[in-house]
C-alpha cells in the first residue's frame, strides 16, 4: 500500500507534527506499507508573519498535481491545513479523490494570541477544510470528543507512540543545582512558558528548544538556563538529566515530549488540561493540577520506574497500525491482509 501525506510542516522543522510523521512511516514500513510525502521541500517559502523560524510553502495546483502523479498513491492523507494542505484538498475535490486529514495544531487558539481574530471564525474554517475528509484523525479522546463538540464529521484516534531506543534513562548531568525541572518544546507564547518560569522551585529551571519568545524570555528570567533547540543524543540526554519533566502548555493537542519524558524516567507535571490530561490519564507516573508550582513539587516523589513502565506501552508500530487501520477502514479494505492483497484492492488515483 502506497500513502501519500500532504504536510506543511516538515524538516528542518523541530516539531511534534514533523517528528510524528517520520515516526509513522518509519515504523509502517515494517507491515509493507510505503508512506512518501508531498513538503514545503518541493516550493519556494516565505517566512510565517511573527514566526520568522517558520517558512510556509508557496505551492501551486499544476506542480501539486505532478507531484500527486508521481506518487502515484492508493490513499492521501492531508496532515496540516497550510497552503499545501488547501491545494491537495482542492485537488482531491475538483477530482473525485477521497482523502483523510488529521488535526494536530490548535490553531484558533495559536493565532488569538497573536492576532485579534475570533477564535469562532478559525474553528468555523477548520471544520469546513477537514468537512470532506472521510476520517479526520485526532490523538486522544478528549480531543477526538471536542471536535466532534463544535461539528466535526468522521472523527477517529490515531494515538501517538515514543522511540525508547532513543529515549531511555542514562546517567546524565548538567552540572546544575538540582532539583532540575526541564520544559522541552518551542519557545513561543502559545507554550505558556511564564507560567512555568514564574514559579518559585527550588534547583533550577532547564528550557529547551527555540522560537519567537527565547531572547525575551532570557531577558526577563535570567536565573533560567536556556539550552536552545536540541535533537538526537544531546536531546536525550537532557531529559535524563532533569528530575522533573514540566508541561505548562495549555493548547497542545498531544505533547509527544510527555512520552519521550517518560520513556526517560522523568515524571510529569502540569496543568489538567487536554493533552497531558489524555496522555497520563490517572496512571502514577504524572501530577496535574492547577497549582503548576504544587504540580511540580508533587513529580518529585514519583517513581521513575512507573514512567518507565507506562512509556513501554506506548510505541511507533502500534500508532503506524493504526493511521493505516483508519485509512484502511475508510477505504472499505480488510487491514490485516498482506500488503499487496491489500493494495490491490484499493484503486489507483491516477494512470
Amino acid at each position: 500500500m502506497r500513502i501519500l501525506v500532504a504536510t506543511d510542516a516538515w524538516h528542518p522543522q523541530v516539531n511534534g507534527v514533523v517528528r510524528t510523521l517520520t515516526m509513522m512511516a518509519d515504523a509502517a514500513k515494517a507491515f509493507g506499507v510505503e508512506v512518501s510525502f508531498l513538503t514545503p521541500a518541493s516550493f519556494r517559502t516565505f517566512a510565517m508573519p511573527s514566526y520568522p523560524d517558520l517558512r510556509l510553502a508557496l505551492p501551486y495546483q499544476a506542480k501539486i498535481a505532478r507531484l500527486i502523479a508521481e506518487a502515484r498513491p492508493d490513499s492521501i492523507h492531508i496532515a496540516t491545513e497550510g497552503p499545501i494542505g488547501l491545494l491537495v484538498r482542492r485537488y482531491c475535490r475538483k477530482q473525485g479523490l477521497p482523502f483523510t486529514s488529521s488535526f494536530h495544531t490548535r490553531f484558533p487558539e495559536y493565532i488569538s494570541a497573536r492576532l485579534p481574530v475570533r477564535e469562532s471564525w478559525i474553528w468555523a474554517g477548520l471544520r469546513r477544510f477537514h468537512g470532506a475528509s472521510q476520517a479526520v484523525m485526532a490523538a486522544t479522546p478528549a480531543l477526538a470528543n471536542e471536535l466532534r463538540a463544535r461539528g466535526f464529521r468522521n472523527v477517529v484516534l490515531w494515538p501517538r507512540g515514543v522511540d525508547s531506543s532513543q529515549f531511555y534513562p542514562r546517567i546524565a548531568d548538567l552540572g546544575l543545582p538540582r532539583p532540575v525541572f526541564l520544559c522541552v518544546g518551542r519557545v513561543a507564547v502559545e507554550k505558556n512558558l511564564e507560567a512555568f518560569l514564574d514559579l518559585d522551585l527550588p534547583g533550577t529551571k532547564v528550557i529547551v528548544g527555540d522560537g519567537p519568545a527565547r531572547a525575551a524570555l532570557v531577558r526577563k528570567y535570567p536565573q533560567a538556563v536556556f539550552l536552545g533547540a536540541l535533537q538526537g543524543e544531546a536531546l536525550a540526554q537532557a531529559y535524563a538529566a532533569a528530575d522533573v519533566f514540566v508541561f505548562p502548555s495549555k493548547t497542545d493537542t498531544f505533547g509527544l515530549v510527555l512520552l519521550e519524558a517518560l520513556a526517560s524516567g522523568v515524571p510529569v507535571a502540569a496543568f489538567p488540561v487536554t493533552g497531558p490530561r489524555d496522555v497520563i490519564g490517572s496512571a502514577p507516573v504524572g501530577a496535574l493540577n492547577d497549582d503548576l508550582r504544587t504540580a511540580c513539587l508533587s513529580a518529585l516523589r514519583i517513581s521513575p520506574q512507573a514512567c518507565l513502565e507506562f512509556a513501554a506501552g506506548h510505541t511507533w508500530e502500534a500508532s503506524a497500525r493504526i493511521f493505516v487501520d483508519n485509512i484502511a477502514g475508510v477505504r472499505g479494505v480488510d487491514p490485516h491482509d498482506d500488503a499487496l492483497n491489500f493494495a490491490a484492492k484499493l484503486p489507483r488515483f491516477v494512470a
